[in-house]
């Protein structure tokens, strides 16, 4: 039954509402999700053929864009490394087994590659990223002067002119790819690495040196490498010797010719497996001479080269001697000496790292540094101890003792060795076969030997190249029981023999050095006087590739006589007997050890078909085995394996030309049994050892692929060996996986396999089809298969022209008949699809004989029919078997080149079947482990095979995998997992029918074409449907299938909170899959992009309802942190911070302002499942559609759109702008400084080519991806910081900061698509209001230059249309906006503060003509402006400045404007920020001068009088300030004033009794609290929005400041100043009842009044200071004076060193303290220097004064004038005698009380008196008398200090004392009458005087202790005498004086305060 299609829609987002999966997840349990049954596919075929027929030209145009299949099925040329391939001896008839492996080895590889269209270069990144980089690339010129101007800036009286100005300047210079800026990891299919020759770790080493202590002879030396561990030796040897000409000549007799590759001195050893005991071992040799080793050494030991006048003699005698030797037994050789080296001891010290740990583990022989090995010490050999065995037992003791033993004899010696690692060949290499390896030497170098290794343990590489070495090793002979004298010194000569006769000796043995390249013959060392002689000699021979029972291996043994008998002229040699080895037994290679007897006679004829055992002749000892040797093969075509050699054997007995029976091995097998024998060979094939079965790898499988594809004719009857040759295959296929030894890739498949399939596989028996052009190589016009070439293509082509005829020419004309109409209608009648291109008849099978079976069909067939463990194992290792029927499948289908075959023709319904049941087995039973497998499998089958058939493929596995029972995560991740592959078919867009619009779909799945919507290609949409566009429904699913079933998941993906990972990988397919078409050079074109932009438009509402999950709080991830593979899921990604001056740079934003107050609304929703990264990747999605759709359509959408998904839509566009803001990676440290981003255009363009090679970044991708399956992708960045260049850095950088711009453009082309819209929609002010709050956001972040110009733009726009709306609907927006628009102020970028400043003033001129008065702007400009400069670090004053000046020359310039008063607003403003501003830059300044900081602190708070808030705000920083310098009063003042401040406007808000009556309810604290008065008319009334709306504008608020002041004060001991701000607090506590806070307020009055009880007079209260400052360096504060209050007991010292310290560092040398209080004359000062002045004041209280101020504090507090003197005589000195000595008196007016809210208040005014030295007695004289009273009448006496005043009183010493006063100024009466006067007075003094000191010295009498009664009689003595010196002078009166006088001191008034004597001087 049709189900009805809403159904269909239900069942297909079964999760839509995400409650139930939560309850799923819950639960926990296994419960079988809800299944999605995918839709009925279309048949796609059938479709394009329909849509092609209905004649559409601009259809035929995209498909001809988008051609289908581009298969190339190619041969590629092996590589080799020598010059040659490595092949068998000319002219030699091969046999079958040799002919196939070498075939194998030099064949070219057969792949079948899917390509696809190359993506263009990346276009050069734009030019705004270098304007960007500027940041200050201007001067600064004296005297300001603005900005340039926004041009029409209030030009547009149009909206609509203005809307499409900025639409045009936003689409100018924008780059087309947004991927190419942000792309994702490659997603490749691995290729295996292609198949070539082992080697290991490789190093050079050359031997430099061989020395010894004398040099008399030739010398020849052997490497090799020993690996003590293994017990083995792990390299051949390398012969070469260091012999002099002069040596050489001794031994030409015996060199017939010297080859050049015999030259070589140094050699390449290869180790596969490094370990810690791995030796160099050098043997020496020397000719053979007579006597024992000891005695040939013994020279060596004794003599010195040195000595030589005392052995010249000798040594001459010794080097004639060697000659004669040479020239008799050149031939000869005798072991000598040895040495040894740990090569690894070496290498690892030489390697930049720890000792090994483990060696295999992390031994990097690639990484050392070359060095030279020295070693200096020889072994002596022994005759006895030459095997291996020995050799082996004294390493072991070398390693245990590190040292050599004492029991081995040395000889002193020199070799010197380089070591080197190797990377590339070195020039003039020869392989171990002597074949010369690429790159040749120019000129005749010695050459570099490649040494052949023998690993230590198995390498399981498979064979590559052809190699047939065999090497022999003669071990031991034992002659002890013979008895004939004739053995002693014995050799033995060995030669290779292919015939018995002496001819055929065959010359294939390598030579050593300095000789021939080969020899026939070798002979082995000879051990003097030895009977049983071991041997160490290895002998190499390249064995001939044709091998018959008659090549055999000779021994024959003679006797060497070393000296010559008199009677003896003949050869030196005594014939003692043979032996033989025949090379083949049983027609297998012989190796091994063997012992074999020696024949005495000479051997019989034949004797090589036998074995030594057999032949009639004499035998030494009685045919005993008295020979041991060993023999190893190194073949490449000997397997060495019983059950390959059976198989190879059997197989090449089918091919005929062999004669039955046929022997294998011992038995004989007639050719009935031959199937039976082939076939148990076959299923033993997997019972061989697993190295060799690897080593012949290729060759098996391709046997075994012969035999499943060939039918065998076996004496007459045919043999199906198809079923047991595909288990075998099946069983390798499996021991290979279950191997421990063998690697796989990350998708679990076996290394060995993949690269086989993918580079050496061919179908069997399609050699002769394949080799059709020269060289073996397919001719490219032939070999390539692509579906647009050839005949459809021209169709298309033909179409396309009749359209163009029909529509330029007379239609009504028909078009002469060509034969290009005879072939469209052969087409259409064969209903040949447009997409199919098939070529031919498949080779010598296809056509002709259409039953027979194709490689693919046998191949599926036996998998369907498999049973039992091989079916399991066959679909385990299914990829095995996926690629194996793609690539023969492949093959099959570019067999079919020579005519068109349609595409559903290629291949057969049973095919077909088979591979429905094979998909469908697999992804029941299997899907878990190969899902990935099988998803490439239906990617490449795509494009093999019916299309439609494939989607049916794709339907089945995703409704069978809804029925299998595993979690929901795993299903959908799987799904996912599968279609993310499909999706990046290459051909994805046209199988997801992107072309065609939703309206053009048939519904049905097979349409027919008469129904068919003609196709469209402009897009027309029905308005009643825009909104279903975006929604994801079954028409849109069935039509673009892929896309659909992506799109399902993803949804499915995003509702499943709780699996981040599942919706990581859902999110990234489908980035992925964007990124793809975003960089396909075929979707370049603007309205392909807007097709395949609408196939995606589902897309966007799923991300619009997933907007809960996105992670914006992490924002962008750095570039260059994590790449997207690296790290686990789960981790939340780091967010590093901004480095400032990148950010600045590129992205022209000063401000890291963090305050995202945009996203605030959102924090409250549900919690971020998606990690920040993946949330990137989404929103990238999201912005590519946008980017791309077409603009009217979204316009459409967005009206339509009802208002809470708009609101979402905006939220999501916010959260975009964060996650695209320009980041700097956190992992470069410094990363690139400010200067290095500074490029031109050019610099850039040099660095891309650079870092690109010229190609750009898109070229760069192309370069990577190397055209393999996927689309190809510029890479993350993946390498460490610490391997990146400065110019990947800078590219980086780039890359992001074009990303940037690029994204948050695509936001604002949005938003103003949205704003466009507005008129059109229900609700504007939410609408606008939503736009701003985006915008705003924009600004928050750091954005490039090009960005903000145009958001600058968008705002403006948005001012000029809805201005009225924004200011009075928007106030806090507003204010927000003022805030960021200021910021961007002060950049340093010029672009950037020219639009912030347009800006700024339109908002000025839209706020002032709507509401006529901009108080409230103004207001928020001042508040911005000081939130910019107090919290932000790193502002520019010098731009700010100028930016105000850009804006007053708008209000100077604006015509319209100029009759209203907001010039002068705009003025006045202005002035007020800048002054605000200077004082908060100085504020920097005089971070360490506390004094000038909160000058100017004081002075901000000042110009913020008219913000309250601001000001209250600046208070508490001052009293922060304050309270960190422990100045506590001063901190309680700001308190105090703070607390006025709100009180002020608290009266205008609230009328309550209790509440103070604004700030003069303070006066009692401070008199400086009046200045808090809100008196000004500017004054903003604190109900106006955003006025007071601070939390301390409150009762509460209040009370916290007053109880915090009520703190600091008691902290600053002002104990009764607590009292008076209780007195406060308490009424308002009072009326709100709170008892409890009135219980703690009396506790703290309590403490407050027993302190002042407690302490008294010892409280310490402050010292003051007058500081002057001189000179112009100080600017402002030039000629300033200012009294500076210090705690209590402050010394001038400090004050002055600590100023002093301060200004010494402004300053340096130019700073000058002027050590007197004089008067200043400025003329006599240096203009260059800085002049400090600090005097000690002292509070100075008028006599009226001093009856209120009683106590200590009131004499401490409120102080406003202070007094200093300083003393001066007539003649300049400042001291002089009693009589000349005047005083000046200095009293200064503060314009504050003290304490105020700073430390230094200003001196307003200054007055002075002159005292005359009369005058200065009296004084002195008073204060003495003051002192001694006050001491004598405390209730408590201090009697040290009675006795200290006592003694400057009445002490008989005291110079300038009381008598020398009193005799100075009393002696005589004055004769001038004006000092009468001031006589008496002084008369009176010291009358006064005497008496008090009288009462202290009664006083001291009672505190005196009993030891102190002389001191006080002493003391009564001296008072005593100073009263009776004074009497006379006291009790003389002046008579005058009380006659009555004219008063004439009239002007001596309280202002100017005159001495008596200047003022008789006046009026005079």
């Amino acid at each position: 039954l049709p189900v009805p299609l809403s159904l269909c829609h239900c069942l297909l987002r079964p999760f839509s509402t995400s409650s139930l999966i939560q309850w799923w997840v819950k639960c926990g349990t296994h419960i079988s999700p809800q299944s999605y049954d995918a839709v009925e596919p279309l048949d796609l075929e059938e479709f394009l053929m329909s849509q092609l027929r209905s004649g559409d030209s601009a259809l035929m145009q995209e498909l001809g864009d988008f051609p289908d299949d581009d298969l190339e099925v190619e041969l590629v040329e092996k590589e080799c490394r020598t010059v040659r391939h490595s092949v068998p001896e000319e002219g030699v008839e091969l046999d079958s087994h040799v002919r196939d492996c070498v075939q194998s080895y030099t064949q070219p590889w057969l792949m079948s590659l899917l390509l696809q269209v190359k993506s263009p270069s990346l276009a050069v990144l734009s030019d705004d990223s270098s304007r960007t980089l500027t940041s200050s690339d201007f001067d600064l010129r004296s005297g300001l002067t603005p900005d340039p101007r926004v041009e029409g800036l209030l030009h547009f009286s149009n909206h609509d002119d203005l809307d499409r100005f900025n639409q045009e300047a936003r689409q100018g210079n924008r780059h087309p790819e947004l991927f190419a800026l942000y792309p994702p990891a490659d997603e490749i299919r691995p290729i295996p690495d292609c198949p070539k020759e082992h080697m290991g770790d490789r190093i050079i080493i050359r031997c430099q040196a061989i020395k010894f202590e004398i040099d008399i002879e030739p010398l020849f030396a052997t490497l090799a490498l020993y690996d003590l561990r293994e017990k083995k030796k792990i390299s051949e040897n390398f012969y070469c010797d260091l012999n002099s000409d002069q040596f050489k000549g001794f031994l030409k007799p015996h060199t017939p010719q010297t080859d050049h590759s015999t030259l070589s001195r140094a050699a390449i050893f290869s180790i596969t497996y490094p370990s810690p005991d791995i030796y160099l071992v050098i043997k020496i040799e020397k000719v053979l001479q007579q006597g024992e080793i000891s005695d040939c050494a013994e020279p060596y030991m004794v003599m010195k080269e040195t000595d030589s006048a005392k052995n010249k003699e000798k040594l001459e005698k010794l080097r004639n001697q060697s000659e004669m030797f040479c020239q008799r037994l050149g031939r000869y050789r005798m072991p000598f000496a040895w040495a040894t080296v740990n090569i690894m001891n070496v290498i690892s010290t030489l390697v930049n790292s720890e000792r090994f740990g483990t060696m295999e583990d992390q031994c990097n022989m690639s990484a050392f540094k070359p060095a030279t090995i020295t070693i200096s010490t020889f072994c002596k050999q022994e005759g006895d101890r030459l095997s291996d065995e020995d050799l082996f037992k004294f390493l072991a003791d070398i390693k245990k003792f590190s040292s050599l033993q004492r029991r081995i004899k040395t000889i002193p010696g020199t070799i010197r060795l380089d070591v080197t690692p190797v990377h590339d060949n070195p020039v003039a290499c020869l392989s171990t076969e002597l074949i010369p390896v690429k790159p040749l030497a120019e000129k005749n170098v010695r050459p570099v030997k490649e040494v052949l290794e023998f690993p230590s343990s198995e390498v399981y590489v498979p064979h590559s190249t052809y190699r047939n070495l065999l090497y022999v090793y003669p071990q031991r002979l034992n002659f002890v029981n013979r008895l004939t004298s004739g053995g002693r010194n014995i050799t033995i000569k060995i030669q290779f023999m292919s015939g018995e006769d002496p001819s055929c000796v065959m010359p294939v043995i390598f030579g050593k050095s300095n000789g021939p390249e080969f020899v026939q013959e070798v002979y082995t060392p000879v051990t003097y006087h030895n009977k049983s002689p071991d041997f160490y000699e290895e002998v190499k021979m390249a064995l001939p590739a044709r091998l018959t029972e008659r090549h055999h291996l000779l021994f024959t043994f003679y006797h060497i006589s070393c000296q010559q008998k008199q009677n003896q002229t003949g050869a030196s040699e005594t014939l003692i007997g043979y032996s033989w080895l025949p090379i083949l037994s049983t027609d297998r290679l012989q190796t091994g050890q063997y012992c074999l007897p020696i024949a005495l006679d000479r051997l019989p004829v034949n004797y090589s078909l036998h074995s030594p055992e057999v032949p009639p002749v004499k035998w030494m000892e009685s045919h005993k085995g008295v020979f041991n040797l060993e023999i190893q093969a190194v073949s490449s075509v000997h397997t060495q394996d019983n059950h390959l050699e059976r198989f190879f054997t059997l197989c090449h007995a089918l091919e005929g030309g062999v004669t039955f029976p046929l022997r294998v091995r011992e038995e004989k097998i007639p050719e009935n049994k031959l199937e039976h024998e082939l076939k148990l060979s076959i299923i033993s094939l997997s019972s061989s050892r697993l190295e060799p079965l690897v080593l012949y790898l290729h060759l098996v499988l391709d046997k075994l692929f012969t035999l499943i594809m060939q039918p065998m004719v076996i004496a007459g009857q045919t043999a199906n060996l198809a079923q047991i040759a595909f288990e075998s295959v099946v069983s390798i296929v499996n021991s290979l996986h279950n191997s421990q030894e063998l690697a796989r890739d990350q998708q679990g498949r076996n290394g060995l396999l993949a690269t086989y399939l993918y580079w050496v596989f061919r179908l069997p028996d399609s050699n002769e089809l394949l080799n059709t052009g020269p060289g073996g190589v397919v001719p490219p016009t032939e070999g390539r298969y692509s579906t647009m070439g050839r005949a459809s293509a021209s169709t298309v082509g033909t179409m396309l022209l009749q359209s163009r005829l029909r529509s330029s020419s007379n239609p009504d004309i028909p078009a002469p008949h060509s034969a290009e109409d005879t072939e469209v209608k052969n087409i259409l009648s064969a209903k040949v699809l447009l997409q199919i291109q098939g070529r031919g008849c498949v080779g010598n099978t296809g056509c002709s004989n259409p039953e027979s079976t194709q490689f693919h069909e046998e191949l599926a067939l036996q998998i369907v029919v498999s049973t039992g463990v091989c079916r399991e194992n066959a679909y385990k290792y299914a990829w095995f078997f996926f690629e194996l029927l793609v690539k023969s499948m492949a093959q099959h289908v570019s067999q079919l080149e020579k005519q068109d075959v349609p595409r559903r023709s290629r291949f057969s319904d049973r095919f077909k079947d088979d591979v429905t049941t094979i998909v469908s087995v697999v992804t029941l039973e299997q899907a878990e482990k190969v899902n990935i497998s099988l998803a490439f499998f239906l990617y490449d089958l795509l494009s093999l095979m019916d299309r439609g058939f494939v989607f049916i493929l794709v339907k089945n596995y995703c409704n069978q995998m809804s029925t299998k029972t595993v979690s929901m995560p795993t299903l959908i991740s799987m799904r996912l997992e599968f279609l993310r592959i499909l999706c990046s078919h290459e051909h994805y867009l046209n199988l997801s029918l992107y072309f065609s619009s939703p309206a053009s779909a048939p519904v049905s799945p097979c349409p027919s074409i008469s129904s068919q919507v003609s196709f469209s290609s402009s897009c027309s949409f029905q308005e009643q449907r825009i909104l279903g566009l975006f929604e994801l429904s079954q028409e849109f699913k069935q039509q673009h299938y892929l896309a659909g079933l992506l799109l399902t998941e993803l949804s499915a993906a995003l509702d499943m909170e709780s699996e981040g990972l599942v919706q990581k990988k859902a999110i990234n397919a489908t980035y992925s899959l964007l990124c793809a078409h975003d960089l396909d050079q075929r979707c370049t074109r603007p309205d392909v992009r807007a097709k395949v932009a609408t196939l995606y438009l589902p897309l966007v509402g799923i991300i619009i309802d997933s907007i809960n999950y996105l992670d914006f709080t992490g924002t962008a991830l750095a570039r260059g942190g994590k790449s997207k593979t690296g790290g686990s899921d789960e981790d939340p990604d780091n967010i590093p911070p901004i480095n400032q001056s990148i950010a600045m740079a590129i992205a022209g934003n000063p401000f890291n302002t963090l305050a995202r107050n945009a996203l605030a609304s959102m924090s409250a929703k549900a919690v971020a499942t998606l990690s920040a990264e993946t949330s990137r990747n989404l929103l990238l999605c999201f912005l590519w559609v946008m980017k791309n759709a077409e603009r009217s359509l979204i316009q459409r959408w967005t009206v339509d759109m009802p208002s809470a998904q708009l609101n979402r839509l905006l939220e999501l566009l916010t959260i975009c702008v964060s996650c695209f803001e320009y980041r700097v990676s956190v992992s470069v440290p410094c990363m690139v400084s400010t200067q290095a981003l500074q490029k031109s255009q050019q610099a850039k363009m040099q660095l891309e080519d650079s870092l690109l090679r010229g190609i750009g970044a898109r070229g760069e991708m192309m370069r990577r991806a190397g055209g393999q399956y996927h689309p190809p992708l510029l890479k993350r960045f993946p390498s460490p910081v610490s391997l990146r260049t400065k110019a990947e850095l800078d590219q980086e950088a780039l890359i992001s900061g074009n990303l940037a711009t690029e994204s948050n453009l695509i936001v604002l082309d949005l938003l103003e698509t949205i704003v466009q819209a507005v008129p059109l929609a229900d609700c504007k002010e939410s609408v606008v209001g939503g736009v701003l709050r985006v915008l705003l956001h924009c600004l928050t972040c750091n954005q490039s230059t090009t960005f903000l110009s145009h958001c600058f733009s968008t705002l403006r726009a948005l001012v000029v249309k809805f201005g009225d709306l924004l200011f009075e609907e928007e106030a806090e927006q507003c204010a927000d906006l003022c805030q960021k628009v200021l910021q961007h102020c002060s950049s340093p970028v010029d672009g950037n503060r020219s639009q912030a400043c347009a800006t700024l003033y339109l908002i000025m001129r839209y706020s002032f003509s709507s509401a006529n008065n901009f108080s409230r702007v103004k207001m928020q400009v001042t508040m911005s402006l000081a939130s910019l400069v107090g919290k932000s670090s790193d502002f520019h004053e010098e731009y700010l400045r100028r930016s105000l000046r850009t804006i007053l020359a708008y209000a100077e310039e604006d015509t319209e404007m100029q009759n209203t008063p907001l010039p002068s607003q705009v003025d006045e403003l202005l002035r007020n920020l800048n002054s605000i501003l200077s004082d908060t830059v100085k504020m920097r300044e005089f971070q360490e001068d506390p004094e000038m900081l909160m000058d100017l602190m004081y002075r901000i708070a000042k110009g913020y009088q008219t913000s309250p808030d601001l000001r209250l705000t600046w208070l508490q920083n001052m009293a922060e300030k304050h309270k960190n310098r422990k100045c506590f009063t001063e901190s309680a003042m700001c308190l105090v004033h703070a607390a006025a401040l709100v009180a002020e406007y608290l009266s205008m808000l609230e009328d309550h009794k209790y509440l103070p009556v604004g700030s003069v309810t303070f006066q009692n604290i401070s008199s400086n609290v009046l200045e808090e008065s809100a008196v000004s008319d500017d004054i903003l009334s604190p109900d106006e929005d955003g006025v007071c709306s601070g939390q301390y504008f409150t009762t509460s608020g209040l009370v916290g400041l007053l109880k915090q002041a009520a703190e600091l004060f008691s902290n600053g001991g002002l104990y009764e100043t607590v009292n008076e701000v209780y007195k406060i607090i308490m009424p308002v506590l009072e009326a709100h009842r709170d008892f409890r806070e009135l219980v703690s307020t009396h506790e703290k009055l309590q403490r407050a009044f027993d302190n002042i009880i407690q302490k008294g007079h010892k409280r310490m209260f402050g010292t003051y200071f007058r500081v002057g400052f001189y000179g112009a360096k100080f600017g402002d504060l030039d000629e300033q004076e200012f009294v500076y209050k210090e705690p209590g007991i402050t010394h001038l010292p400090e004050i002055s060193h600590r100023l002093e310290n301060f200004y010494s560092q402004c300053f340096g040398d130019a700073l000058e303290m002027i050590k007197d209080s004089k008067d200043i004359d400025r003329s006599k000062l240096d203009a260059n220097k800085a002049y400090i002045q600090i005097t000690y004041v002292e509070p100075f209280f008028d006599d009226y004064e001093m009856k209120d101020r009683l106590t200590n504090f009131e004499k401490n507090f409120n102080l406003r004038r202070f007094m200093y003197t300083t003393p001066f005589t007539k003649a300049g000195r400042p001291r002089g005698e009693l009589n000349e000595q005047y005083k000046r008196k200095t009293i200064l007016t503060t314009m504050h009380t003290f304490p105020y809210i700073k430390t230094r208040i200003n001196v307003i005014q200054k007055e002075e008196f002159d005292l005359t030295p009369i005058e200065v007695a009296i004084e002195d004289m008073q204060k003495k008398t003051r002192e001694l009273a006050v001491a004598t009448h405390r209730e408590q006496p201090d009697a040290k200090m009675l006795q200290m005043l006592l003694q400057g009183s009445v002490g008989a010493t005291v110079n300038q004392g009381p008598l020398e006063v009193a005799q100075v100024f009393l002696n005589e009466i004055p004769a001038d009458p004006k000092l009468f006067r001031h006589h008496n007075k002084l008369r009176l003094c010291f009358k006064e005087f005497i008496m008090r000191c009288g009462e202290a010295v009664e006083k001291n009498k009672h505190l005196i202790t009993f030891d102190q009664k002389e001191y006080q009689q002493e003391l009564k003595k001296n008072y005593n005498r100073l009263r009776e010196n004074l009497r006379p002078m006291l009790e003389r009166k002046i008579p005058e004086l009380y006659k009555p006088i004219k008063p004439r001191l009239g002007n001596r008034d309280s202002v100017k305060r005159l001495s008596f004597r200047r003022a008789l001087e006046e009026n005079s």
